[in-house]
């Protein structure tokens, strides 16, 4: 292509497809490479280079948002970012890799107890986390709307700080962070009383109601929680339920424009380890990498023994390549803190 100091665009795509094909990934991601690469390689000369100035790239055959983006990086003269981080993991094993990043976390920012729908008081979850080696661990019990788990209202939630306050100097050093995992509601506002959510360490926001609405609906409930400034953690962000007698696919939403803002908010994005979910899947983790989100590698355990299903988030994260330094888990108490304390600002 004619830009001085430009890649091959069509060598940078055809390598990716050939690093997902290795990989054993999905045949129609795999085409979707080779497709755009096909497409830049019939065009005349300079005319790529004219639609990159212009901002047309996406508006081409068979090219979308994740290898327009390649395409442009590639005639900056930058490795496309999504073939940098495929060459990074290739070769690499997987399970090593999501076993040192396993060693890196140093708590967990989702958990119930008993107080809602978990099966065990909040000491039996506090021992269970100093047994696993943690530092920390956020007691993220659910907010009063979802009543089927038994969601704690504003005087039952400040009750429960008290309940962690007590114990705190009889776990110390390690630290139990008060939180809350709190509804999205219909309208996007979050289902606890703002000052309250204020008072908190950690606060993951999930959708748990209205999972099969329109597109618009869905992402426009994403958009105004992401933008109210009150949470720190997007929880299980389609929603999915992958196995066992309760399968749900996936809520349908613009991943795009909702890593966009959580990325411009600092919000993370949960990758939840619960078998039966395993949310997100790896195609918009890897979007969410692309778009420069934070993460948070979380049990959402409901039991002391399902806190020890981190090794299955860190897995699927280790395969997308995500940088440990993203994983808000793998920061000191005192880093995520300050990090949570924007909030505050």
């Amino acid at each position: 292509m004619g830009t001085e100091g430009a890649r091959d665009p069509v060598a940078d795509l055809r390598r990716i497809a050939f690093l997902l094909e290795r990989a054993g990934e999905a045949t129609y991601r795999v085409r979707a490479f080779r497709r755009a690469a096909g497409t830049v390689a019939d065009l005349d000369a300079g005319e790529i280079d004219a639609r990159v100035a212009a901002g047309t790239v996406g508006e081409l055959p068979g090219i979308g948002a994740v290898t327009e983006r390649c395409i442009v990086e590639s005639l900056r003269g930058e490795e496309p970012v999504y073939l940098r981080r495929l060459l990074a993991t290739a070769g690499r094993s997987v399970d090593a890799d999501g076993d040192a990043l396993r060693a890196l976390l140093r708590g967990d920012l989702h958990s119930h107890t008993d107080a809602s729908d978990g099966g065990s008081p909040l000491a039996e979850m506090a021992a269970a986390a100093i047994d696993l080696g943690h530092y920390y661990l956020a007691i993220t019990d659910h907010s009063p709307r979802l009543t089927v788990a038994n969601g704690l209202s504003a005087d039952r939630l400040r009750a429960q700080l008290g309940q962690i306050r007590a114990l705190a100097p009889a776990v110390a050093p390690f630290r139990l962070l008060t939180g809350i995992e709190v509804d999205i509601d219909a309208d996007g506002t979050l289902d606890q009383e703002p000052a309250l959510l204020a008072e908190l360490d950690v606060v993951v926001a999930s959708l748990h109601s209205g999972l099969r609405g329109s597109r618009d609906v869905v992402t426009g409930r994403m958009l105004a929680a992401i933008g109210s400034g009150q949470m720190d953690v997007l929880g299980h962000c389609t929603g999915r339920m992958v196995t066992g007698k309760r399968h749900r696919p996936e809520s349908d939403f613009d991943a795009e424009r909702v890593f966009a803002a959580a990325a411009a908010a600092d919000v993370a994005i949960e990758v939840n380890c619960r078998p039966e979910r395993l949310d997100p899947p790896k195609r918009l983790l890897r979007l969410a990498i692309e778009a420069g989100c934070l993460f948070s590698i979380d049990s959402d355990a409901h039991a002391p023994g399902q806190l020890d299903w981190l090794p299955y988030g860190c897995a699927r994260a280790a395969a997308c390549g995500i940088d440990p330094d993203r994983v808000v888990d793998t920061w000191p108490v005192e880093r995520l803190l300050e990090w949570t304390g924007r909030r505050l600002g």
